[in-house]
C-alpha cells in the first residue's frame, strides 16, 4: 500500500525550494496497480490465501522459531519467466531493492541468461498453508570460451524481518549446490560483493570445503596447495582466489594461535600473499631508480616509506584474522 502523509510542506518562500513531488517519483519504480487505500490493501491480503511459490522446490529447511514455539519451515525454488504468473510477481518484488539496495537497479528478464532463486516462509493459519516471501536471489549465467557457462550472483535480499536468522546462508549454500551438478558450470562468482556478502561468502565456501579431503587439517598445515585448488573448483565450483581464502580460514580454525611457533607461521603464510601489492612497489622502484635523474629517484623515494608498509601489512593481517575468527566461530556452530 502506497500512501504518503506529511505534517508540513515547503513552499516558494522557503529559499526558493519547492517540493518534490513524492509520489510520481515512488511511480517511476513501482509498477502499475498498486492500491493507496486501506480497504483495497485488505481485500488483497485476503487473495493471499491463494499464493503458491514458482518453479521447482531446490531446498527445504526448518528453523526453530522462540517467538513461535516451533520450527518453521522454508522453502527455496527456482523459477524463470516461463512460471504463469512470475514475471508480474518479480516486477513488484524487485522494487524491494530500491529501498534497501543504495546501487540498486533493475534487470532485463527478457534476457534468458538470469536464473532466479526465491526464499518462502511455510505456515498455517486458521488450517489453511500459506507463504510469505523472504528473500531472493538472480544469477547471470556468462559465457566462458570455449564451452563453459559462468553463474554470477547479481542481486541478493532477505526482507528485513527474516534477517539475522540464517537465510542468506541457506540460499547461497543452496545456488552453490544447484549448479554444482552441471559439468558445463566453471565456477560461481559474484558482481561487486558488499562486505556483508563476502563474509557470508566466507562462511558458505568453508562449511561447504571443510569436508574436502583436501582441506583435511594435515594437508592445511602443509600450505596452500595445486591439489585444493583443483579439487574446490571440480566439486565446488569454487575459484582459485575463494579456495585460497577458504583455506586460510581453515588453516586458522586449525592452528594452535597460542603456540608461538605455530602462530608465527600462519601469520608468515598470510603475509607472504598479502606482501605481493609491497613487491610489485619494490619492482617500480628498482624501474625507477635505472631511469629516474637523482634528485627525482629521491623525491620518489620520499613517498615510498618502508616502516610504513610494514605497520600497512600488519594493519591488513590483523583486520583479515579478525574476520577469519567470525567465520571461524560461526562454522563452530553449526
Amino acid at each position: 500500500m502506497f500512501r504518503v502523509q506529511y505534517s508540513s510542506k515547503v513552499d516558494d518562500k522557503f529559499d526558493g525550494v519547492q517540493a518534490d513531488d513524492v509520489e510520481n517519483k515512488i511511480r517511476e519504480i513501482v509498477p502499475p496497480g498498486f492500491c493507496c487505500g486501506t480497504d483495497d490493501f485488505i481485500s488483497l491480503l485476503e487473495k493471499e490465501v491463494n499464493f503458491k511459490p514458482f518453479g521447482t522446490i531446490a531446498h527445504s529447511y526448518n528453523i526453530f522459531n522462540e517467538e513461535a514455539g516451533e520450527e518453521i519451515t522454508y522453502q527455496i525454488c527456482k523459477a524463470d519467466m516461463t512460471c504463469p504468473g512470475f514475471r508480474e510477481y518479480h516486477e513488484r518484488l524487485q522494487t524491494f531493492l530500491m529501498w534497501f539496495i543504495e546501487t540498486a537497479s533493475y534487470i532485463d528478464v527478457d534476457d534468458e541468461r538470469w536464473d532466479y532463486f526465491l526464499v518462502f516462509e511455510k505456515y498455517n493459519k486458521d488450517g489453511t498453508t500459506l507463504f510469505a516471501t523472504v528473500g531472493y536471489m538472480t544469477v547471470y549465467n556468462y559465457y566462458v570460451y570455449p564451452d563453459k557457462t559462468r553463474p554470477r550472483v547479481s542481486q541478493m535480499l532477505i526482507l528485513p524481518p527474516f534477517q539475522g536468522e540464517g537465510h542468506g546462508a541457506q540460499l547461497l549454500e543452496t545456488v552453490h549446490r544447484y549448479y554444482v551438478t552441471s559439468p558445463n558450470i566453471l565456477d560461481v562468482t559474484a558482481e561487486d560483493p558488499s562486505e556483508n556478502f563476502v563474509r557470508l561468502r566466507d562462511f558458505v565456501l568453508a562449511k561447504l570445503c571443510q569436508n574436502l579431503p583436501c582441506f583435511s587439517t594435515e594437508k592445511l598445515l602443509e600450505g596452500f596447495s595445486q591439489e585444493m585448488v583443483t579439487e574446490a573448483q571440480q566439486k565446488l565450483k569454487i575459484n582459485k582466489q575463494h579456495a585460497r581464502r577458504v583455506y586460510e580460514i581453515l588453516r586458522l580454525r586449525a592452528t594452535d594461535m597460542s603456540d608461538p611457533e605455530k602462530s608465527r607461521a600462519y601469520r608468515l603464510d598470510i603475509k607472504k600473499r598479502l606482501v605481493g601489492p609491497y613487491k610489485k612497489n619494490q619492482r617500480e622502484m628498482a624501474k625507477m631508480r635505472r631511469c629516474l635523474k637523482p634528485e627525482e629517484l629521491t623525491n620518489q623515494m620520499n613517498q615510498i616509506d618502508l616502516k610504513t608498509q610494514h605497520e600497512q601489512l600488519e594493519e591488513s593481517y590483523q583486520e583479515l584474522v579478525t574476520e577469519y575468527r567470525r567465520t571461524v566461530e560461526r562454522l563452530a556452530q553449526v
